[in-house]
């Protein structure tokens, strides 16, 4: 997915959210050159369209991590909202779905 865009947009609320889970800015933009489910995120998509990627993290693990797109000047970037491991039942949901990216 990662070639699609032009990079990442991070800053300290973005950094802050994500890392509370134990999910660092690095392994989430490793998170993003792996294969993923991509749904979209309609609870939270009231001001902006946002999505919801699933994939396994480096470490094997199972990640959500809740991204919308930013435009910034020429520059298409994945602006993660939040990121954390998934529970067992929630990987078992999302396995039922065969939308990859």
């Amino acid at each position: 997915m990662i070639g699609l865009v032009d990079g990442f947009d991070w800053d300290e609320a973005n950094i802050g959210k994500c890392q509370k889970h134990g999910i660092s800015v690095e392994m989430i933009e490793d998170f993003f050159t792996r294969e993923l489910r991509l749904h979209p995120d309609i609870m939270h998509s009231k001001l902006e369209d946002r999505f919801i990627a699933i994939g396994k993290m480096e470490n094997g693990r199972v990640a959500f991590v809740g991204f919308t797109y930013r435009q910034r000047r020429r520059s298409l970037l994945i602006r993660p909202v939040t990121a954390r491991y998934m529970h067992d039942r929630e990987v078992r949901k999302y396995d039922q779905t065969d939308t990859k990216i």
